[in-house]
C-alpha cells in the first residue's frame, strides 16, 4: 500500500493532550507526526480562548492559553515531530498491520501506531441566526484578540464558562460589556458568575438578541425580555456569540471505532476498539471520566507507554524518569499556520487570523 509518510506514532489532534504525546513519543525515541483539521496547532484553546487564563495545569497558578501551547510546542520540537495541518484525518485502513491514514487532502500517513486526542471532533460554533447577516461584520464566535475590542461596546450572547470568560477578558479593554443570556440560570462555574458580576458587567436574562442594526457593520441590537415583553436597543460594535459548538466526529466512527455519546470508548491502557490505535484527552470514555486538561496529560503518556509496550514485548511499560535521561537535545520551532485544504470551519477562521 503506497503512502506519503511513514512514522512510528501519529498523533491525531494538535491540542494540548496531542502535543504532549507528541513529546512523550518523541522521548521515547519515535519519530512522530501531529495532524490537525486547523491549519495551526493548539486546537480548541487556540481556537477559542487563546487569551484565557487556565488556572488547573498543575505547576502553574495561571497560565494563558496562547503561552501554554507554546510551551508545549517547545517541549515537543525537542524531538522534531513532523506536523501535518489544515487536513482532516478521514479514513483508516491497514497495511500489513499498521494503520494508515488518509487526509481530506489525499495524504497517506503510515505509522506503528495511532494515538487520537482529537478534542470531540471538528467544532463549529452554534450560529446566532438572528445576526446572520453582521457574520465578520461585528459578529464573531470567537476572540482571537481581544486587543481589537478597545473602546467598543460589546454584546456576549450566551450563558455558560466562555460567554463570562470573555466578559472577564474583555471589560477592561471594551468601552463597555454586556451579556445577554436566555435563561435565568447559567451553565457557567457560580464563582465566575459571581466575579463578573463584581465588576458590574450587566447581565440580562430570560432575554434574546432578536435583531441588529448598522451600516455595514453592526452598531446597534435589539433585546427583547421574554417576561416583560418589552425590546430595548443597546450600543454594540461586537457582538460574541458563544453558544457552545457541535462537533463532528463521523469520519472516527467511519473507522469503526466504538463511540458513546460522541466519545472513544477506551480501556485502562487508553487502548481503543482497534488495533493499534488509542486515544486521550476529551475524546475519551470510560468509568470515572474527568475531562480535564491535566487528564489529557497522564491518559497521553499512558496511551504512548502501552502502545510501545504492544508492539514490542521487550520493551518497557515505563521507560523510567525524564530527568534520568541525558538532556541537551535541540528543539525544533513550531510549525508555521498553513491554509486548510478543505472549507475552513469558522473556529479554523478565527484560528486563522490571529
Amino acid at each position: 500500500m503506497s503512502h506519503d509518510i511513514d512514522v512510528d506514532a501519529l498523533i491525531v489532534g494538535a491540542g494540548p493532550s496531542g502535543l504532549y504525546a507528541a513529546y512523550y513519543a518523541g522521548f521515547r525515541g519515535q519519530s512522530v507526526a501531529v495532524m490537525d483539521s486547523l491549519p495551526e496547532i493548539g486546537g480548541q484553546v487556540c481556537a477559542m480562548y487563546p487569551e484565557k487564563l487556565i488556572y488547573d495545569i498543575a505547576g502553574f497558578p495561571a497560565v494563558r492559553g496562547r503561552d501554554l501551547i507554546a510551551s508545549l510546542a517547545e517541549q515537543a520540537g525537542r524531538y522534531g515531530p513532523r506536523y501535518v495541518l489544515g487536513e482532516e484525518a478521514r479514513s483508516l485502513e491497514y497495511d500489513d498491520g499498521a494503520p494508515v491514514v488518509t487526509t481530506s487532502a489525499g495524504l497517506r500517513v503510515r505509522a506503528r501506531f495511532v494515538v487520537v486526542t482529537g478534542g470531540i471532533g471538528t467544532f463549529t460554533p452554534r450560529p446566532l441566526s438572528a445576526l446572520g447577516e453582521y457574520q465578520d461584520k461585528g459578529l464573531v464566535y470567537f476572540v482571537p484578540r481581544p486587543e481589537d475590542y478597545r473602546d467598543r461596546d460589546v454584546v456576549i450572547v450566551g450563558g455558560g464558562d466562555s460567554a463570562f470568560d470573555w466578559a472577564l477578558t474583555l471589560s477592561p479593554i471594551a468601552r463597555s460589556v454586556t451579556i445577554v443570556h436566555r435563561r435565568e440560570t447559567f451553565r457557567a462555574h457560580e464563582a465566575l458568575v459571581a466575579q463578573v458580576r463584581e465588576l458590574g458587567v450587566p447581565v440580562i436574562t430570560s432575554a434574546e438578541v432578536v435583531a441588529a442594526s448598522g451600516d455595514g457593520w453592526v452598531e446597534t441590537v435589539e433585546v427583547h425580555a421574554k417576561r416583560a415583553g418589552e425590546t430595548t436597543r443597546l450600543p454594540a460594535q461586537a457582538v460574541v456569540a458563544a453558544l457552545g459548538f457541535t462537533a463532528d466526529i463521523r469520519p472516527l466512527e467511519s473507522w469503526g471505532l466504538r463511540v458513546t455519546e460522541r466519545r472513544l470508548a477506551v480501556d485502562t491502557r487508553m487502548a481503543t476498539s482497534l488495533d493499534r490505535v488509542y486515544a486521550a484527552g476529551d475524546i475519551t470514555d470510560y468509568p470515572g471520566k474527568v475531562r480535564l486538561i491535566a487528564v489529557g496529560f497522564g491518559e497521553a503518556a499512558t496511551a504512548v507507554n502501552n502502545a510501545i509496550a504492544a508492539l514490542d514485548p521487550e520493551a518497557p511499560l515505563f521507560p523510567g524518569h525524564s530527568s534520568d535521561h541525558v538532556a541537551g537535545i535541540p528543539v525544533s520551532p513550531a510549525p508555521e499556520p498553513r491554509p486548510a485544504q478543505q472549507a475552513a470551519s469558522p473556529a479554523a477562521l478565527a484560528a486563522s487570523t490571529r
